[in-house]
């Protein structure tokens, strides 16, 4: 059970990875408005995402911000600033290969991928898209990644073991 983050109390970043002009056909012709993907985290383990549509960018934006402070995750991280094991983030016809990396090797990843492991204070990550390349659909396939991975901690109490147990197979 996940408990509930207080988006307030943290010190939050943003950063916008689509915006898009999107069309309604009615019947006296067409209406114009934005759609905004916006991440937000903190650097140090929180991160979250969410979606806003308004009929200004900027209103678009900050309804996105106010969506993803809403849906914020908490990510353990390793002494490297990795994650602590190999997992794939599926999200429709998206999937996330997300890769622990040792310290040094930096963020490797694609620019919708990269603002989310940015924000969620990972350094140091190997990641692969695949199927398809949608902002939306990536950015949700990586949170699904994040959402999903253990520690060796949960591991173990899942087992029924301890650390020392599992690290000495």
């Amino acid at each position: 059970m996940r408990k509930k983050i207080d988006a307030n109390a943290l010190d939050i970043m943003d950063r916008v990875v689509a915006i898009k002009r999107v069309t309604k056909v009615v019947k006296g012709g067409r209406t114009m408005s934005f759609s905004a993907l916006v991440v937000v985290g903190d650097g140090n383990g929180h991160v979250g995402y969410g979606l806003g549509k308004a009929a200004e960018t900027t209103e678009a934006i900050r309804k996105g911000r106010e969506d993803a402070k809403k849906n914020m995750i908490f990510v353990e991280r390793n002494e490297d600033d990795s994650v602590y094991h190999r997992h794939v983030g599926h999200f429709g016809a998206s999937n996330v290969v997300l890769k622990p990396a040792p310290a040094g090797t930096g963020i490797i990843a694609g620019s919708s991928v990269r603002a989310v492991m940015e924000l969620a204070g990972i350094k140091n990550i190997v990641t692969k898209c695949i199927g398809s390349r949608t902002k939306h659909n990536v950015v949700a396939a990586a949170f699904d990644g994040l959402k999903n991975l253990k520690t060796p901690e949960q591991v173990a109490r899942l087992r029924g073991k301890t650390v020392d147990e599992l690290t000495a197979q």
